[in-house]
C-alpha cells in the first residue's frame, strides 16, 4: 500500500461513448498522486481500445479485463484487489469528477480525521445537460445509511490504512450501498464536502440503476442477504423505513432542482469554467 496514493476504481461495460470523458476528468485533477485501475466487464464496443490509448501515454492508468461478464460488483472488486493506493475512490466509466475533487476530499479527511468522505454531485443526461443536483449531508453515521443510501458512490472515498481493504458483495445491484454501510460500520462516521458538487452522475437510458421497480427486490435483498435480517423483517424495514427516507430525500432534491443555477447548462462548459477558476 502506497501512502498518499489514491486508487481510482472504475468498472466499465460498453461505455465507449463516455469513458474518455471519465478518464480526462481524472487526468485534470489538481491532486496528481493517483492511479486509475479500470476493469472491463467483457465489453463488445470500442471502450477497451479507448482505455488502452490513454494508458499508452499515461502510466497511471491500467486496464484489466474479466474473462466473463460478471457485473459491477465483481469488476470493482477486481480493481480494488489490484490497487496500490492507501485511498480507494470510485468513478464509473460514464461519470465525471470536478478538477478539485480529490484535493478537497483529502483535505476534509485530514481536517476531520475520518476514514470515509463523500460530497454533493450534479446529475446530467446523455446529452451532457445538467438536470439536477444531489446535496449531501454534513455527516452520516451507520444507522442513517441503513435507512437509505445517502452517499453517492461516485463521490465516496475511504482510507484503507484505517479500515482495511473493503470489498463489495458480488451481487448485480446495490452493492455500492452495501459497501457504504460496511465501511461506516467500521469507521462509525463519514463527512461530506457540502460547499460545491464535486462530481457529475450521468443518467443513462437502460443503465443498471435506472429501473427502480426491479431494484425493490435488490433493496430487500440487502437487508436480508447482506445485513442478515429475516425476510419478513427485511420486507418491513424496506416498506416502513427505507421507502419513507428514500421518498423524502427525492422530494427534497426535486424541490432544490428548481433553484439550481446551472440546470440546463452543458456540463462541458461547466467543467471548463471550473478549471479556469483553479
Amino acid at each position: 500500500m502506497t501512502d498518499g496514493l489514491v486508487s481510482i476504481i472504475t468498472s466499465t461495460y460498453n461505455s465507449g461513448n463516455y469513458i474518455a470523458k471519465a478518464i480526462e476528468s481524472v487526468q485534470a485533477q489538481t491532486y496528481t498522486n493517483w492511479e486509475m485501475v479500470i476493469t472491463d466487464d467483457c465489453s463488445t464496443d470500442d471502450g477497451p481500445d479507448i482505455v488502452r490509448s490513454y494508458a499508452a501515454s499515461d502510466p497511471r492508468i491500467r486496464l484489466l479485463q474479466l474473462d466473463a461478464n460478471s457485473g459491477p460488483g465483481v469488476s470493482r472488486n477486481n480493481s480494488i484487489l489490484n490497487a496500490n493506493g492507501r485511498y480507494i475512490a470510485f468513478l464509473d466509466s460514464d461519470d465525471i469528477w470536478m478538477p478539485d475533487k480529490l484535493q478537497l476530499q483529502l483535505e476534509l479527511m485530514s481536517q476531520t480525521g475520518c476514514a470515509m468522505v463523500y460530497s454533493s454531485y450534479l446529475t446530467c443526461n446523455e446529452d451532457n445537460i445538467v438536470t439536477g443536483m444531489v446535496k449531501c449531508r454534513h455527516h452520516v453515521r451507520y444507522w442513517r445509511m441503513v435507512c437509505d443510501n445517502v452517499v453517492g458512490f461516485l463521490t465516496m472515498m475511504y482510507d484503507r490504512a484505517k479500515c482495511g481493504t473493503m470489498l463489495l458483495p458480488e451481487i448485480r445491484k446495490r452493492q455500492d450501498w452495501a459497501l457504504n454501510m460496511a465501511v461506516l460500520k467500521k469507521c462509525r462516521v463519514a463527512y461530506g464536502y457540502t460547499k460545491d458538487p464535486l462530481a457529475v452522475y450521468r443518467v443513462r437510458t437502460g443503465s443498471v440503476s435506472r429501473d427502480k421497480i426491479s431494484l425493490v427486490k435488490y433493496n430487500i435483498g440487502i437487508y436480508n442477504q447482506v445485513l442478515g435480517y429475516p425476510m419478513p423483517i427485511a420486507i418491513l424495514v424496506f416498506f416502513f423505513i427505507f421507502l419513507p427516507f428514500y421518498s423524502g430525500k427525492k422530494l427534497i432534491n426535486f424541490v432544490k432542482t428548481f433553484f439550481l443555477p446551472v440546470k440546463g447548462m452543458d456540463i462541458r462548459k461547466l467543467l471548463s469554467s471550473r478549471k479556469s477558476d483553479k
